[in-house]
């Protein structure tokens, strides 16, 4: 059996091992494979292994041997499942990996946001702590949670983690979409969730009918103090929608992990705004996730060959 890796790079850099999938039949393994080489080099896969690369129906018609494909991560849009269906080929996923992970760093955000840490850190390193005629001061407003909304969109398993450190800073959760896991959380439509959150933070799939799902009608609901974080996926906003919105100080600011495309494009209207923090879509990449995700990446495939597979599509 072969196994192809596609784009092996971004979860393992080298502190982890591809070796135990040896076991399961020949590895044919990359760093990183664009679109244009993806038919030539999954041709005679049994097994496709992708994390971003597409996996479209061209290259699923030309892997004549193709049995399943294996997407390290939760999210598998970047798959045409619909064309894996009609060949028969299985796609499994890993649903449960980076809870803890993408929650820390969502909040780790949100912080950033309201606490300024590394303005300050860097403002202190550049001397202007030695220079202050004060024993204190503060290069931004700082912002208690305590009482403050956070309005959860998709309340999945990241997001009751997240409903779950919001409550432990004292903030009272709503959110849109989900099933209930904790008390003292309320369900509201989306336009009552963006009218009445101070903090709004995104943690639902992409599918095909939320593309563009945050625009301008419902950025004009937004408090001027509130503040939109994604951690999810970037196509979900409108992002010139939300640039405008940043830039006329309709909403005091955005953070997000996420980005339409990726790597960005250099004008992309969100980088550089004062008011946005953007992260490399890394909240996933702690070593304990990824050593998760390589795991059960290797568990998926070894149930297929055993005639049990799991965690499909």
């Amino acid at each position: 059996m072969q196994i192809v890796i596609t784009d092996g790079y971004t979860l393992n850099p080298g502190d982890l091992s591809w070796d135990a999938f040896n076991s399961l039949g020949e590895v044919v393994y990359y760093d990183r494979t664009a679109s244009n080489q993806m038919v030539e080099r999954c041709k005679t896969a049994q097994v496709i292994v992708t994390n971003k690369t597409p996996v479209n129906a061209e290259v699923i018609d030309a892997a004549k041997e193709l049995r399943l494909i294996a997407v390290t991560a939760t999210g598998y849009n970047m798959v045409d499942v619909a064309a894996a269906k009609k060949r028969g080929i299985l796609v499994c996923n890993v649903p449960d990996y980076g809870t803890y992970s993408v929650a820390q760093h969502t909040f780790a955000m949100l912080l950033e946001l309201t606490n300024q840490v590394g303005l300050h850190a860097a403002s202190v390193k550049s001397g202007d702590w030695a220079r202050s005629a004060d024993w204190c001061y503060t290069k931004s407003p700082i912002k208690e949670l305590k009482d403050n909304t956070i309005g959860i969109i998709g309340l999945g398993k990241i997001g009751i983690q997240m409903a779950k450190i919001a409550m432990a800073f004292g903030m009272k959760v709503i959110y849109h979409r989900g099933k209930k896991g904790e008390e003292n959380i309320t369900e509201v439509s989306l336009t009552e969730l963006f009218a009445q959150s101070d903090f709004i933070s995104i943690h639902c799939p992409l599918k095909p009918d939320n593309h563009g799902l945050v625009n301008k009608e419902l950025l004009a609901l937004m408090k001027p103090s509130a503040y939109l974080i994604n951690a999810s996926r970037g196509p979900l906003i409108v992002e010139q929608d939300l640039a405008d919105a940043l830039i006329q100080n309709k909403i005091a600011g955005a953070a997000l992990d996420v980005l339409s495309s990726e790597p960005p494009s250099p004008d992309n209207p969100l980088i550089g705004l004062a008011n946005c923090t953007i992260t490399p879509h890394n909240a996933w990449i702690s070593f304990e996730a990824r050593s998760r995700l390589m795991k059960t990446t290797f568990e998926n495939i070894s149930a297929m060959i055993d005639g049990n597979p799991k965690n499909m599509v």
